[in-house]
């Protein structure tokens, strides 16, 4: 287990709203729901999942960018769930987050250098200015861009720079985990590859662990060691990309499998359509939050909440199909 940096147990966040004429009737959204995983040093945990699962909530939660409501978030060995602002401080210049919209996370007011040199001073305080012009400079040579630029603003700067610098930024503080919350989405596809191929270069290079967040599962197929699939505010299957590619378990897995598209046209696979919409995380269905959707639901989905089973090695997955009484009818679906 010393290989393991984050270590996520029953996480679960919850955003309080009030409705009707006069507010008092309290309802909670249920943005992530119990919520586990390991990622281990040097790994790249993909998240995947439809829009408005959770998935960046998660990573924010993690950050304590939004305090979570329960669960237990151990990182490098600590428990930081519950640490103070003056304990968590020095650990939290270990963990850094890359957010979607580059042009948004910086300041519009502050130079390159200028928002660089902010980050160097909290990671050495007694940094000389000498010694942080010249960390600058080499912050830039690391993701990409020329030494010249550190006197730029960010608008003068394309999409794809600027995301460049936000990763340099969050190297400022030498951390040993980036969550990375969509950081190409909002990139043309030629540059998408462009900043996930740098990803990948500065791992291997500095070691470093990602919580990678994206919708695109050709992306995360690309970057990802393993492949967490989140849906309404749950894990419902986690496996290397290998295993999950090959043979996702489960049904919402699959559905989203089949919508990938193929580099070969005339290898033609069923696209499986879900019906209905996705639920309310303020009404999530009792039972698995996946059943109302799911052509297999039995009248356990329906009623009791899956648990995450080992189906093989190094691969869980939490649905009812894969208890006792169902992993004959699961063998016969996927022979």
């Amino acid at each position: 287990m010393r290989d393991i940096l984050l270590s996520v147990n029953d996480l679960k966040t919850y955003f309080p709203i009030s409705k009707g004429l006069f507010r008092n009737r309290d309802e909670v959204i249920k943005a992530v729901d119990g919520v586990s995983f390991q990622l281990r040093k040097g790994e790249t945990l993909g998240l995947v999942g439809e829009s408005g699962c959770g998935k960046s909530t998660t990573g924010r939660s993690i950050m304590r960018l939004i305090e979570p409501t329960s669960g237990t978030i151990e990182f490098e060995g600590q428990n930081i769930t519950e640490m103070s602002a003056t304990r968590f401080r020095p650990l939290r210049k270990r963990m850094q987050i890359v957010f979607q919209d580059p042009y948004a996370s910086l300041n519009p007011r502050m130079t390159v250098q200028g928002a660089l040199e902010e980050a160097l001073g909290v990671r050495d305080p007694q940094m000389s200015a000498k010694e942080r012009r010249d960390q600058v400079k080499e912050l830039l040579q690391m993701v990409g861009l020329n030494a010249q630029y550190a006197t730029r603003f960010p608008h003068e700067f394309s999409g794809g720079q600027r995301q460049r610098i936000g990763i340099a930024r969050a190297l400022a503080v030498e951390p040993s985990l980036i969550v990375a919350d969509e950081p190409v989405s909002a990139l043309d596809v030629s540059i998408q590859a462009q900043i996930v191929n740098l990803l990948q270069d500065l791992q291997q290079r500095l070691g470093l662990s990602y919580l990678f967040i994206s919708h695109d599962l050709g992306v995360v197929r690309h970057i990802s060691d393993r492949i967490a699939v989140m849906y309404l505010g749950r894990i419902v299957e986690i496996a290397s990309k290998k295993d999950l590619f090959l043979r996702p378990l489960h049904p919402y897995t699959e559905a989203l499998m089949s919508a990938v598209p193929k580099a070969n046209p005339f290898r033609k696979k069923e696209r499986i359509v879900l019906s209905g919409d996705v639920p309310s995380p303020a009404n999530v269905p009792v039972g698995c939050a996946f059943h109302t959707r799911c052509s297999y639901a039995t009248e356990i989905c329906r009623t009791v909440r899956p648990v995450a089973t080992l189906a093989s090695p190094q691969h869980y997955v939490a649905c009812h199909l894969y208890g006792i009484e169902g992993m004959k009818y699961i063998e016969n679906r996927t022979n």
